[in-house]
């Protein structure tokens, strides 16, 4: 197909308002359709302006991209408008060269000799610390998240906010379209289970993007967190609206960590990754296919999985009966290089397919094998069942143990994602 090419533009959120910038110049655009510009490209098309005479202290990781590819440290570096001062690597590093759970370390960036910081699982204190011994003025958060509560690069913003609010840091968030749309669903995280994979109540597929969470947090949890708000500006997307998905845009595609190869891999991610909390059962880890590749030991699961949910006919998927080895197995060390039998989610049709209610079925026909059994972590007696943490209560574990269907399941949490819908209403940006 030929590549589709956009008109350009710029427009910035400074302090909570919307404030239009100077369109860019069209170039060969395909009448009535417009390329979506990342908070990055408009930032780079001002020159850096709003960070003009500030030291500056970036939150990255490989995909703080432009529309070319170029790093938005390695241009901040070459650039005689802005004042680098140090770089904050999340998990999986800054570069991106550790897996999941994993970091790079503290040390000095080879292409730009900056000090780079390991930031991943850092507390508010570590962030205070590293801000001020770097020795920054303004932090930036750019980094491509995949609109899941338990993808914790949301919470690495999220903490370092808290941190900048309490030492007088100015944040700016250079926004990027939410791959999986601007709908929201899914169970709301309760206090009680708060975790790395969920540190506040939001629900499990927010349906915003990072600059539009950092609105949210900023008005509900930073003035209990940190006794203010922090001195927020988002540097706002142009041309992206809530219903287009990653395949949508023109938008580059970096892999967001090792098992987020492709915008596929996103949109099935906010449901698929539940397997997560299931010790039986793998979710693709080490395939070419993570996360929509899901299945246990082939002594222990079989075609019938498949049989079932087809039957089934959940809207905009179908289950291929699927057979693979997975060489990277996670938390889950007796199924690594095991033969694996199970399912391959086929998404056909985007439109209308619901990645958690996918799941919730995918759970509840799997929970009918001998061998299916919750992930319990020794190392969190009061709460030992990891799957509790992603959902974010017991609730979804304990309706599926009782023989609840997926209907009474996801009936459950209308309530809350109503009461999330509207409370998260006055910091969307985007039509």
């Amino acid at each position: 197909m030929e590549r589709r090419k956009f008109l350009a533009g710029a427009g910035a959120v400074t302090a909570g308002a919307v404030a239009a910038a100077a369109p860019g110049t069209p170039g060969g655009a395909v009448p009535g359709i417009r390329r979506v510009e990342t908070g990055l490209d408009v930032l780079v098309a001002s020159d850096f302006g709003d960070l003009a005479g500030q030291r500056v202290g970036v939150i990255s990781n490989p995909t703080g991209v432009d529309a070319s590819y170029r790093h938005l440290v390695d241009l901040m570096h070459a650039s005689d408008a802005v004042r680098l001062a140090a770089a904050f690597g999340p998990e999986h590093g800054f570069r991106g060269s550790a897996q999941a759970g994993g970091s790079e370390g503290t040390g000095v960036d080879a292409r730009t000799g900056i000090t780079v910081y390991d930031a991943y699982g850092a507390s508010q204190a570590r962030w205070e610390a590293m801000f001020t011994e770097a020795g920054v003025d303004t932090v930036v958060f750019d980094i491509q998240d995949v609109g899941v509560r338990f993808y914790t690069y949301i919470w690495t913003m999220y903490t370092s906010m808290v941190a900048a609010a309490r030492v007088g840091k100015r944040y700016v968030v250079l926004d990027r379209p939410n791959p999986v749309g601007g709908r929201a669903y899914g169970p709301m995280m309760t206090p009680a289970y708060t975790s790395g994979v969920g540190l506040k109540e939001i629900v499990q597929q927010h349906g915003m993007t990072v600059g539009e969470l950092a609105g949210y947090f900023n008005a509900e949890f930073l003035p209990a967190a940190a006794g203010r708000p922090v001195d927020l500006h988002v540097v706002t997307c142009r041309h992206w609206k809530r219903d287009r998905l990653a395949a949508d845009t023109d938008l580059p595609w970096v892999m967001p960590s090792p098992n987020m190869p492709t915008p596929d891999t996103a949109l099935v991610y906010p449901g698929t990754g539940l397997f997560e909390g299931v010790a039986s059962i793998t979710e693709g880890r080490g395939t070419c296919r993570p996360f929509e590749l899901i299945g246990g030991l082939a002594d222990d699961f079989d075609y019938h999985w498949s049989d079932r949910l087809n039957a089934r006919e959940l809207p905009g998927v179908e289950f291929r009966e699927a057979y693979f080895t997975p060489t990277s197995a996670g938390q889950k060390p007796a199924l690594l290089n095991k033969l694996c039998a199970g399912v391959e989610v086929k998404v056909v049709d985007r439109a209308t397919y619901d990645p958690i209610r996918t799941a919730v079925a995918m759970l509840v026909e799997a929970h009918k094998y001998d061998a299916f059994a919750w992930r319990r972590d020794s190392w969190d007696a009061a709460r030992p069942y990891w799957i509790d943490k992603l959902t974010g209560s017991p609730r979804l574990r304990t309706m599926i143990d009782a023989g609840a269907d997926v209907a009474d399941v996801v009936g459950a949490w209308a309530d809350e994602l109503a009461d999330f819908n509207r409370r998260r209403k006055p910091h969307l940006l985007y039509r």
